[in-house]
């Protein structure tokens, strides 16, 4: 039976999207999400709603300033007319898939100048159907990094309104704790929740840390334009899991310990790694696993996660994970008691239904 995208669509009203994230970060909402009914919470909650022995995944990748903007080359000198990248992940030998505003005025062998960075540049290899673009950069390794970070700004979610661009603040705020790997586009926002003291706090309940690595690329904001869900794709993004973090993982559960998995990226990159049986392995590579209604789960037990968009990718696992019609009932409650949805929104705490 094909799932239809009206299965996962609901009216939310543009109030209830979050501008700016709670203060302290675990003062947000947090509806908790078992049985056959919710409570609401608080994030700061969470060291009384794990137990211990349960093992917590978080997802260490760092968000680069991956908005770019850049002039074509022609001649003698750049053209006037600007043209919007956003880097989205890079591939083997040194190039980068990005997204491009104006794609059509861009073909295989033009070259690319930033702003904000004197000799940065890049080549065009290929241009996709869908606005993508392969580019070659002049640069590499730190350097490269360098220029990012002097030429790029954060690519905030389209719903998140700065007309003038984003703050100082938004990068400190659009950056989780446990960030480490340069790598990601846009934030793992359930992680965006955890402050130091609320992980010395579930650190003295007994619950332990592993840590994984998942660049969110761009493709996280892309819609899904079928009806049809089993038509829908979903965009590559690079993982990696550690030995040590496998083994720990594997030995949590052999223990009797649950697995929280810290956001979509987290829960999508452990079920990418693990067998039939569930154990994890060790990986590095791309994932583009799809999790719709109807999967079955082999390792999450419980998941930590931000209020989703309607029709959107992330809604779906999370009905996957606990239920559709669990789901929609929780989203209508979450929006009349006045929850704050996305990036910068409240957080569910999910049991695994079945």
């Amino acid at each position: 039976m094909a799932l239809d995208i009206a299965d996962f669509d609901f009216d939310l009203p543009s109030d209830r999207i979050a501008q700016s994230p709670a203060r302290p970060r675990d003062a947000a909402r947090l509806l908790h999400v078992a049985g056959d009914g919710w409570s609401d919470r608080t994030v700061s909650d969470l060291p009384r709603l794990l137990l211990s022995g349960d093992l917590l995944v978080v997802n260490d990748t760092r968000v680069i300033p991956a908005q770019l903007t850049a002039r074509r080359v022609r001649g003698t000198g750049a053209s006037a007319a600007r043209i919007g990248i956003t880097l989205d992940r890079p591939h083997a030998g040194g190039t980068w898939r990005a997204l491009a505003r104006n794609a059509r005025r861009l073909s295989a062998g033009d070259v690319l100048r930033f702003d904000g960075c004197g000799d940065f540049s890049a080549t065009v290899l290929e241009r996709g159907s869908d606005g993508s673009v392969v580019l070659q950069f002049n640069l590499s390794d730190g350097d490269f990094a360098a220029a990012v970070r002097a030429a790029g700004a954060l690519a905030l979610p389209p719903y998140i309104s700065r007309p003038h661009g984003p703050t100082r603040q938004d990068a400190s705020d659009y950056q989780t704790v446990f960030a480490a790997h340069e790598g990601a586009v846009a934030a793992p926002t359930a992680g965006l929740h955890f402050t130091p003291a609320l992980l010395a706090a579930l650190q003295a309940r007994g619950v332990g840390r592993a840590t994984l690595t998942l660049h969110v690329g761009a493709g996280t904001f892309l819609p899904v334009r079928n009806d049809d869900i089993s038509r829908h794709r979903l965009h590559a993004e690079h993982g990696e899991i550690a030995a040590a973090a496998a083994d720990a993982i594997n030995a949590a559960r052999a223990a009797g310990g649950r697995i929280v998995a810290v956001g979509t990226t987290c829960t999508r990159l452990l079920e990418t790694a693990a067998d039939a049986a569930g154990k994890v392995h060790p990986f590095a590579g791309d994932t583009s696993l799809f999790i719709v209604p109807g999967y079955r789960f082999r390792v999450v037990d419980v998941l930590l996660t931000n209020f989703h968009l309607p029709r959107s990718t992330l809604f779906m696992l999370a009905c996957a994970f606990a239920g559709t019609a669990r789901m929609r009932d929780a989203y209508a409650h979450a929006i009349a008691a006045g929850y704050r949805f996305y990036s910068y929104g409240d957080a569910c705490l999910l049991e695994r239904a079945g």
